[in-house]
């Protein structure tokens, strides 16, 4: 019972029901007048109707602002732990290499850097407008520190876009080729190691390896591959050695975005096999190959095999976020950074056929290659053991230059 304008109002259920005293069944009933009423009149333009949605609705995850915070975070994380390195590098300190997880290498490599890649190849080949070619160009080169006087053609409207900017050619005088070492740089670019190989395994930067079988692939039972049978038991190293009393070395070059593209031959060798690997494209600048062991083996490359006169000589192209595109003059065939591919797998070209038993002549400093952006050259190869490198690690080089002899 309550009290209602002083009269009481009893409310009983009957039957299922609601059954109420006539002051407020007359209340009740009028009410539900005026709400049928207001219900059948027709809304006015530009007033929109409003709909409680569900609490949980406002707690939906939204993917996109959610990775942008977590890949910024981790971001700054890496450059705040990079700025103490250095700090700790100036002061004297050897730091230890902080290798990358596993989590983090997936992570990584699901980043579509083929499919930017190859974006990137089509855009560098759209032809430039004429008044546009000198500010990109001249913003590209204040950017890398370009040495444009040493460029065949000097005139930057000559260039009709990016690509043809990428692997312009050099004056002939600009990169003389020294001929009295044995072995000189195939291009321009920053040593980041070099020495002996060991335990089968290749030194990536300071304190970092990688398989040198992984890096080359498995030995193949051709008999046009330089290497010789050799039994299971034998390490990779030694089935690599063709020669008593040798020793096997290695040199890594890092081509800056700056520096000349092209690649040439860096000694007198006899190039008797091409091996594609296709893979990931991820960056191969110094912090990377510090931070992720085998980088070299997870990108796509191009080995070239053969000898020269004390044994197994190779020369590798590795690609990298945006160069995927490698060329080797004499090889029409090969395509890199293709849209599908099979993991793991590789494939072989032999140069040795029946009209031709020995494979292609190179000479030191004859043109051999090129990328479309800076990336990394690898340099494997049989020597005596009285090979002297005449380098530092992190010198910069440029191609033609010494880089050991007998």
């Amino acid at each position: 019972m309550a009290a209602f304008g002083g009269r009481a109002c009893v409310r009983s259920l009957r039957g299922g029901v609601l059954w109420r005293s006539s002051p407020c069944h007359y209340e009740s009933t009028a009410t539900r007048h005026f709400l049928g009423t207001l219900q059948k009149l027709p809304l006015q333009a530009g007033v929109r109707n409003f709909h409680t949605a569900p609490v949980r609705s406002l707690f939906l995850l939204r993917p996109v602002p959610i990775l942008l915070a977590t890949g910024g975070g981790y971001a700054g994380y890496r450059q705040y732990e990079k700025y103490r390195e250095r700090k700790l590098e100036k002061l004297g300190l050897e730091i230890p290499p902080k290798l990358a997880s596993h989590w983090e290498v997936s992570l990584y490599k699901s980043v579509p850097t083929r499919l930017l890649s190859r974006a990137c190849g089509r855009l560098n080949q759209v032809e430039l407008p004429y008044w546009l070619r000198r500010p990109v160009y001249s913003l590209y080169i204040w950017t890398f520190g370009v040495n444009m006087t040493e460029a065949a053609v000097e005139d930057l409207h000559h260039y009709r876009n990016l690509s043809e900017f990428f692997r312009r050619k050099l004056k002939p005088q600009a990169r003389p080729v020294c001929g009295l070492h044995c072995v000189t740089s195939p291009s321009d670019g920053k040593i980041l190691t070099f020495g002996q190989v060991k335990n089968s395994e290749v030194e990536q930067v300071k304190g970092v390896t990688y398989s040198l079988e992984s890096f080359l692939g498995p030995r193949a039972n051709t008999e046009d591959l330089p290497f010789p049978p050799a039994s299971s038991s034998d390490s990779f190293r030694n089935q690599l050695v063709t020669r008593e009393g040798n020793e096997l070395y290695h040199c890594v070059i890092y081509l800056a975005p700056g520096d000349y593209h092209c690649f040439h031959s860096p000694t007198d060798w006899t190039v008797s096999h091409r091996r594609h690997f296709p893979g990931s494209l991820m960056s191969v600048n110094p912090g990377m190959a510090r931070w992720i062991k085998e980088l070299f083996c997870h990108n796509e490359r191009v080995v070239l095999t053969g000898d020269w006169k004390h044994g197994f000589f190779s020369l590798t192209a590795v690609g990298a976020t945006n160069v995927g595109s490698i060329r080797i003059h004499f090889d029409r065939d090969l395509h890199t950074n293709s849209p599908r591919y099979s993991k793991g797998s590789y494939n072989d070209l032999s140069f040795v056929t029946h009209a031709n038993k020995e494979g292609i002549p190179m000479r030191k400093g004859e043109p051999l290659g090129e990328f479309n952006l800076g990336s990394t050259i690898v340099l494997i190869f049989e020597a005596p053991k009285d090979f002297n490198f005449r380098l530092k690690a992190g010198q910069k080089i440029r191609f033609g230059e010494a880089l050991g002899s007998l």
